[in-house]
């Protein structure tokens, strides 16, 4: 029989074929839409697909059916080492519109070419020169074998840390240079870096409590928790894949305001401490305080929901790193705070002169300058240290 079917490979079969869908899906659209993170993604899902198929097979009899032992064998179906470069390419496209591997980028792809080499001498000794199993004497399949398993633990969590490293050099660049953080940090990423780091856990938990990965026993228990994982993944990467191709402010705001800042410029921001001592750094810093602050207040411009420290540094007639080092060092924030600061003070003077009872509190915060509900309601809390209705409400006791 081609699959036997039993509660196991069934339940594998399942994810498999959704899991296929999606990645399908995504890598069209990647392809049809030129969407780099798109095609990245489906490829992602696409090797945790393969990543299940011997057991999933397994457990369909593949292994003790006649001829079927040479695919299970043969075909590199789980590529450990080709996972985590993936994971971390999908991280920098979606954070970097101009990401395109280049020169040494390719290196991160070495070990998993070595080993497809492997692979292919394994096939060609065994089945072309020998015609007998030399490699597979053993009759197990060297996929599952410990030394690659932990091996391609190693690379999957050497990769989810750089992934975690330049998702918070992104954040926090992100931070310093825009007034609109909270709408270009990518919310989906930042599940998605949680869901494959709760995959690699259970990795580390599953070679604890049963370390022979040859051996099927308990790994089914495994496989299905990676397979919900991944199927979230799928589920939750598409219909964010849709919503920005369909959103104008997703779509506008994709960092192109930290992309205009040149390597040198992000690299000197970045690297800027937000408390750093006032007497160190620029000269004047009392002066240039002034002037940005009458710049801000004068002409309004913390209004502007796209304001960056782009904008302030032409108006000012400076560099944004000089800019960066005015908010700095000398109102110790970060430059999206600092907006945030104004126009939750400007939101309270309209509060305070009844504006309120005109319009709706979110029209009043999107005059002033807020792009969104929940960044007007964190912003707010975080300034004034009260929730909007709370301040309200105390307005109204006096």
């Amino acid at each position: 029989m081609l699959f036997s079917f039993s509660p196991k490979s069934s339940t594998l079969l399942i994810f498999f074929v959704h899991g296929l869908v999606y990645a399908f899906l995504l890598l069209k659209k990647g392809f049809d839409d030129q969407n780099t993170p798109s095609k990245y993604l489906g490829t992602f899902l696409l090797l945790c697909v393969l990543y299940i198929c011997p057991f999933m097979l397994g457990y369909a009899g593949w292994y003790s059916t006649r001829g079927h032992p040479d695919i299970m064998f043969f075909v590199p179906f789980q590529q450990l080492f080709l996972i985590g470069p993936i994971f971390y390419f999908y991280t920098q496209s979606l954070l970097n519109k101009s990401f395109k591997p280049a020169g040494k980028d390719f290196l991160h792809f070495l070990p998993a070419i070595l080993y497809l080499i492997f692979s292919l001498i394994v096939f060609v000794t065994d089945k072309l020169i020998l015609d007998e199993y030399y490699f597979y004497a053993d009759g197990r399949d060297m996929d599952l074998d410990p030394w690659y398993q932990w091996a391609g633990l190693f690379s999957m969590l050497f990769y989810l840390i750089l992934s975690l490293r330049y998702y918070r050099t992104y954040r926090n660049l992100a931070y310093q240079v825009t007034s609109y953080a909270d709408a270009i940090l990518f919310q989906w990423l930042q599940r998605f870096l949680l869901a494959f780091l709760l995959i690699l856990i259970l990795r580390i938990l599953f070679f604890i409590l049963n370390p022979e990965w040859g051996q099927f026993g308990n790994k089914y228990w495994y496989y299905i928790c990676f397979s919900l994982l991944f199927y979230y993944i799928a589920i939750n990467g598409y219909s964010s894949t849709i919503k920005s191709s369909l959103s104008f402010q997703t779509s506008f705001l994709h960092n192109e305001k930290v992309m205009l800042l040149d390597e040198k410029e992000k690299h000197e921001i970045k690297s800027l401490p937000a408390t750093e001592d006032a007497k160190s750094g620029i000269e004047d810093l009392r002066e240039w305080k002034q002037k940005l602050e009458d710049l801000m207040i004068r002409g309004n411009l913390y209004e502007n929901p796209r304001l960056s420290l782009i904008d302030i540094s032409a108006k000012l007639d400076t560099t944004p790193k000089q800019v960066s080092q005015i908010v700095n060092q000398g109102f110790q924030k970060n430059f999206n705070d600092f907006v945030n600061q104004f126009r939750t003070e400007a939101l309270i003077q309209k509060l305070q002169n009844g504006d309120h009872q005109k319009q709706t509190l979110l029209s009043l915060a999107l005059e002033v300058g807020f792009n969104s509900k929940s960044t007007f309601n964190r912003a707010f809390k975080k300034h004034s240290g009260l929730t909007p209705r709370e301040f309200l409400q105390k307005l109204e006791d006096k």
